[in-house]
């Protein structure tokens, strides 16, 4: 059997400040930096090591699997960062308070731009170069799958011992495709910060179920 860890990075000053943060590169949080060390110390005691670490480019996620690292002792294991990982783009809305934003724009919107898997979010009104104008759950998975089967998939095939540091929503695309969740069912998905998420998959990374890991 081979288990896939993924973790959530801790929680961020925007998850605090209860922001739209997306793509926007903030840091962790007091609480963040614990979660991330109590996550490396979690999967320390369960004997959990690694041959190889995935994150996103940005850097709460990168921070947070740095500590996991560090707790465990493997700071020297190949790691690669890359922006397809990245949190789900949340447009016009990144930055934005997201209580604020249900006020101006009525709770039943907000709460689509937010739940639904192919609906995506406020355009952007001043787009950066190289960045999408904001991404739906179903966007990010587009995005996020072809990375995994290139490059995650293969190194699970060989055998070795994968962690994935990101991000709600790219964690969320990966989980709905390995566990085959349903477009109706991923909604209702979700994934706490700092708290590893095991999947468990046979020898040809068909899903045997999941479980988050718990002292």
């Amino acid at each position: 059997m081979i288990e896939l860890v993924l973790v959530r990075h801790g929680q961020s000053v925007w998850n605090l400040e209860n922001r739209f943060t997306g793509w926007t590169d903030v840091d962790l949080s007091e609480q963040g930096v614990r979660e991330a060390h109590e996550a490396g110390q979690l999967l320390k005691k369960k004997g959990y090591t690694f041959d190889v670490a995935y994150t996103s480019a940005l850097k709460r996620a990168q921070i947070t699997l740095d500590y996991i690292l560090k707790e465990l002792g493997e700071e020297n294991i190949p790691i690669h960062r890359d922006y397809r990982l990245n949190e789900r783009h949340y447009g016009g809305l990144q930055g934005l308070n997201k209580q604020e934003t249900a006020e101006r724009f009525s709770p039943e919107q907000v709460h689509i731009w937010r739940r639904s898997y192919d609906v995506p979010p406020l355009a952007a009104d001043k787009p950066v170069k190289g960045e999408p104008n904001g991404e739906s759950l179903k966007d990010t998975v587009t995005r996020v799958l072809p990375y995994y089967k290139a490059t995650i998939e293969k190194d699970l095939k060989a055998g070795k011992k994968v962690i994935i540091a990101a991000h709600g929503n790219s964690l969320r695309a990966l989980a709905k495709y390995l566990l085959e969740i349903s477009d109706d069912k991923i909604v209702e998905f979700e994934i706490p910060t700092g708290a590893p998420l095991i999947i468990k998959l046979d020898e040809n990374l068909k899903s045997l179920g999941y479980y988050y890991l718990k002292d």
